[in-house]
C-alpha cells in the first residue's frame, strides 16, 4: 500500500511541476521586469522611435548615431540590435555602441517590455521585428543597409527579420535551432511539445537564405548547448564567420575575445557580396 501512497504521490508532485511550469512559461521566457531593471546611460546624442503595431500597441526604441571621429561611416550600413529575453533595447543599443562607435545603431524594446506596451510572445516578438526595420529606415538615406544583431532569443528575431526584409548582413550570437528543440534540451522530464506556447522556429528562417550570416557561440554555454547552435549552423547557406569564444552564455559580452569575433563578424559581412542588399 505504502508503494501506491510514494507512486500517486509522486505523480501529483509531477503533475504539479509540469503545471507550474506551463503557466509560468511565459514569464520563464520573457522576464520583463528583470529587463527593465537595468538602466543605463544614454549618451545625449540617443534619439527615441516608436512605431505603432497594426493591433493598436506602441513599441519604442533607441537610435544612437555614429560618434564623431570614431571613424565613422554615414555610408556604411547600421545595426539594428535584438538582446536576449532579460535586455532591454536602451543596454543593446549602448552595448553595440561601445563595439562599433563609428556605426548608427538601434534596438526597440520588445512588446510588453516597458515602455512598450501589449504582452510578450514568441509570435510577437517575430512579427514586431519588421515593423522595428521599417521605421528605422524612415528617413535614413536610400542605399544605406541595415546589418540584424541577435543575442540569445533575439537570434531567432533578428534571423526572422532578415527573411522577411533585405538585410545587409546577419549576425547571431548563441543561437538555437528551436525554441522547442530548446526546451525539450533543458527540461527533457517534461511534455515540452504539447505544452509550449511559443514556438520560435529559428532553423527554418536560416535555411536557404542568401544573407551573409556569421555565428558566435560560448564554449561552456549550459543554456544554449552546443548541439542546438550546431544544428542551425548545419541550416545557414552563407555563412562567412564563425568563432567560439571561452566563455558561458551569460559572461560572454565581457570577454574581449567576443569583442574581436564581432567586428571581424561585420567585417566579413560587409566584405561577402551580396546581392540582397546590393551593396
Amino acid at each position: 500500500m505504502w508503494l501506491a501512497h510514494l507512486a500517486l504521490g509522486l505523480a501529483a508532485l509531477y503533475a504539479a511541476a509540469v503545471a507550474a511550469m506551463f503557466l509560468a512559461q511565459t514569464w520563464l521566457l520573457f522576464p520583463t521586469a528583470l529587463a527593465g531593471a537595468a538602466r543605463v546611460r544614454l549618451p545625449a546624442s540617443a534619439q527615441r522611435l516608436e512605431a505603432s503595431t497594426p493591433d493598436g500597441e506602441v513599441l519604442v526604441g533607441v537610435r544612437i548615431p555614429a560618434a564623431a571621429g570614431e571613424g565613422a561611416d554615414e555610408s556604411a550600413p547600421a545595426l539594428l540590435g535584438f538582446g536576449g529575453n532579460a535586455w532591454n533595447a536602451d543596454a543593446m543599443a549602448l552595448y553595440l555602441h561601445g563595439l562599433f562607435p563609428g556605426r548608427e545603431v538601434a534596438a526597440f524594446h520588445y512588446r510588453g517590455y516597458a515602455p512598450s506596451t501589449g504582452r510578450p510572445s514568441a509570435e510577437a516578438l517575430l512579427e514586431d521585428s519588421a515593423l522595428a526595420f521599417d521605421r528605422l529606415h524612415q528617413g535614413r538615406a536610400s542605399g544605406r543597409g541595415v546589418v540584424a544583431v541577435g543575442f540569445s532569443i533575439g537570434s531567432g528575431v533578428a534571423a526572422h527579420l532578415a527573411r522577411h526584409r533585405p538585410v545587409a548582413g546577419l549576425v547571431l550570437v548563441t543561437p538555437f535551432d528551436s525554441l522547442e528543440a530548446l526546451a525539450r534540451d533543458l527540461y527533457w522530464w517534461a511534455p515540452v511539445g504539447p505544452l509550449l506556447r511559443h514556438r520560435m522556429p529559428n532553423i527554418d528562417f536560416v535555411r536557404g537564405s542568401p544573407v551573409p550570416t556569421a555565428l558566435i557561440v560560448a564554449e561552456r554555454d549550459t543554456i544554449v548547448p552546443a548541439r542546438r547552435s550546431m544544428a542551425l549552423r548545419q541550416a545557414v547557406t552563407n555563412l562567412v564567420f564563425e568563432a567560439a569564444v571561452d566563455a558561458g552564455h551569460n559572461d560572454i559580452y565581457g570577454r574581449p575575445a567576443f569583442a574581436a569575433a564581432m567586428r571581424e563578424a561585420l567585417a566579413r559581412i560587409e566584405a561577402a557580396s551580396d546581392p540582397v542588399s546590393g551593396r
